[in-house]
Order: C-alpha cells, then structure tokens, then sequence
C-alpha cells in the first residue's frame, strides 16, 4: 500500500521511527493531505478516470497550495513537508522516498522539442524553493539545498546548492 508507505515514512522523517502512533501523528501535519489526494487521482488515472483525477487535483490545488501534475509518478515514500507552492509537471517521474519542502518547483524546460522534464531517483530530498528543471536525471541518495536551481544531472550521492546548483559533496567527500 503506496499511501501507508508514504506515511510511515514520514513518520520516520519526522520520528525516526514507523511506529503507529508516528503514523497517526504525521496524518495530521502539513502535507498529508496533499499526499493523499495525489494518491486518489493516480487510483483514477490507472483506471482511465482521468475528469476525477483532475477535480480531486484542483482540490488539491485550492485546499493545499500545490499543484501536481495528472501523470506525475511518484514510488512509495513521497513526502511534502509543506505543499503550499510546490509544482510539479505531469510527465514527472519520481522513484522510491523523496521528500520535498515548500516551493519547489519540479518542471519542463524548452531546450528545444519536444519539451523535457527531470526524472528522479531513490532517497532524495529537495530543499525549500528549490527549482529543478529540464531534461535531467538526478541519481539516488541526492540532496538538494534550499533555492537550488538544478539545470544538470546529479550523480547518486551528491549534495547540490546555489543558483545554478553545483555539485558541494559526494557521499560525504567534499568537491
């Protein structure tokens, strides 16, 4: 189950533990509805519900400041900390445990056609107003700091910050 997955790891985000009672506290913190909204309207676009998918995504949009593309894909373990101004393209493709703050942006750019959008790995976090856009491929365990503006692919393990973003550190070597 996608949804308690989500869950249980934000408890341990927030815990660092997946006991009930994290469980049942995260429920109630910012983002969570967000989430499972998201997690409703992908229900309805896998089986071709596509008009819900969107009503329940324009929900989304006026109760929690967000706004999620119909097709984005996201594994188990999607986190918002905080969903108010966070936009993400629906041709996005997210793995497993990524968790995102408020005002990220994860979208298209136009380096010519057709358009492209960044795919991600596994275990990332992308910090507060954060921007990664474009055809790129960010690898697993990635952090992203706070503003970042992430235009190149990231290799697994790396830390990235500034505008543009570079590379500061790989799994724990500095750059």
């Amino acid at each position: 189950m996608t949804l308690l997955e989500d869950f249980c790891f934000k408890s341990e985000c927030y815990y660092n533990h997946r006991r009930l009672r994290g469980v049942l506290r995260v429920l109630l913190t910012d983002g969570s509805s967000a989430v499972i909204l998201y997690r409703i309207a992908q229900f309805f676009v896998r089986i071709g519900l596509r008009l819900v998918a969107a009503i329940i995504l324009e929900i989304n949009k006026f109760f929690n400041g967000c706004v999620i593309g119909r097709h984005a894909e996201f594994g188990e373990g999607l986190v918002l900390m905080h969903p108010i101004g966070v936009v993400i393209n629906g041709n996005v493709k997210g793995g497993r445990r990524i968790v995102i703050e408020s005002g990220v942006v994860i979208g298209a750019a136009r380096n010519g056609l057709p358009v492209e959008v960044p795919i991600l790995g596994n275990g990332i976090f992308i910090g507060s107003g954060a921007k990664i856009l474009g055809g790129i491929r960010i690898g697993n365990n990635v952090k992203i700091g706070a503003n970042a503006v992430v235009l190149k692919d990231l290799p697994d393990g790396a830390t990235a910050v500034g505008i543009p973003a570079k590379i500061v550190r790989i799994e724990d070597k500095k750059v």
